[in-house]
């Protein structure tokens, strides 16, 4: 059985005491919040709501990570940031003897993120490094990834701080580390021993950790980081539609990128959700909406009511269906308040 949409009597704000926070895409897309984030995170906040900010952009520091939300009316401080960078710093820290020359392909936030933890970053194969780890940059260079492609050809353990393939920006999608970890597999011909970033669990736990987190919220735009972070972390989460993944991504999402709770923006830590519960016909309900897939395996949706209600109801009757294996036709799904 598939994971599922489940309920939440009350604000999601009031029954997690800590939220682990995407940020690109789900509170900033460049150099631009995301429409009315700032306000909702603040109610969100004045509900008692504790927040912690986990990024897989490892190419800042947590103190310009920290700055720059501020700016952008997100307030923050150093310690509420964990990034990929971080965590594959640790990675390598419990791996290596304090001291290790490590080669980070990458900026600053990777070889402050090493050097806080104990290891010696460097930048060139000739400095016999005993690991290299690699993060992305805007700034990367040819050479960078050149001395990469030379420590690795000598078997040398590699941790990548993740592996997003894209990279919201306000011109469009853009390559993220993930492009660049698969441009130096192909000169190498192999794939990092560790990812340190979601989706796998290590960051995420990290910052619960740091947090004293007892009942966290990942909160994400991207399926298959944040929402399959979570499931790695044995986390619940709130999947917002304000960045990578689309109303189409989440109706074929496979189970292990299916969220928790589904919102169109973080008005979903505000608001009570409900469970998309069987329709006498064979169909899923939820509040106003009716969902059920066609013969043709496209989406049926009628009623009325609060959008995301709709959309709950489709994910149930698109997830219902995949499971069962009929071949679902997603589409990119707008629900309005039919009513």
């Amino acid at each position: 059985m598939t994971p599922w949409l489940q309920a939440a009597d009350t604000p999601l704000a009031s029954t997690h005491d800590v939220a682990l926070l995407d940020l690109d895409g789900t509170l900033y897309v460049g150099a631009d919040a995301v429409p009315g984030a700032a306000g909702l995170l603040a109610a969100a906040r004045s509900a008692g709501l504790r927040v912690a900010y986990v990024t897989n952009n490892a190419s800042s520091t947590p103190r310009d990570v920290a700055g720059r939300l501020a700016s952008l009316g997100f307030p923050a401080a150093p310690d509420d940031v964990t990034t990929s960078a971080q965590a594959a710093a640790r990675v390598l820290a419990d791996r290596l003897p304090t001291g290790s020359r490590v080669l980070a392909v990458g900026g600053p936030g990777l070889t402050e993120a090493l050097a806080a933890v104990g290891l010696t970053p460097v930048g060139t194969a000739a400095e016999q490094p005993a690991a290299v780890v690699q993060g992305w940059y805007p700034d990367l260079s040819w050479r960078l990834l050149a001395e990469g492609a030379y420590a690795l050809a000598a078997g040398l353990p590699w941790v990548a701080t993740n592996t997003d393939l894209t990279l919201p920006t306000p011109g469009g999608t853009a390559p993220g580390n993930g492009s660049f970890v698969a441009l130096l597999a192909g000169v190498v011909g192999r794939r990092p021993d560790a990812v340190a970033g979601k989706p796998g669990p290590d960051v995420l736990l990290q910052s619960a950790s740091r947090t004293g987190a007892v009942r966290p919220l990942v909160v994400g735009d991207r399926l298959d980081t944040d929402i399959e972070g979570a499931h790695a972390a044995g986390l619940p989460s709130l999947l917002v539609l304000t960045g990578v993944s689309s109303r189409a991504d989440l109706l074929a999402a496979r189970p292990e990128h299916r969220p928790t709770f589904v919102a169109s923006d973080l008005r979903g830590l505000l608001e009570p959700h409900r469970r998309p519960e069987p329709a006498a016909d064979g169909g899923w309900q939820c509040a106003g909406w009716r969902a059920s897939i066609g013969a043709d395996g496209s989406l049926q949706l009628t009623g009325s009511g609060r959008p995301d209600d709709g959309l709950r109801a489709s994910c149930a009757a698109a997830w219902t269906a995949a499971d069962r294996g009929v071949r679902v036709e997603p589409a990119d799904l707008t629900v309005t308040d039919q009513g």
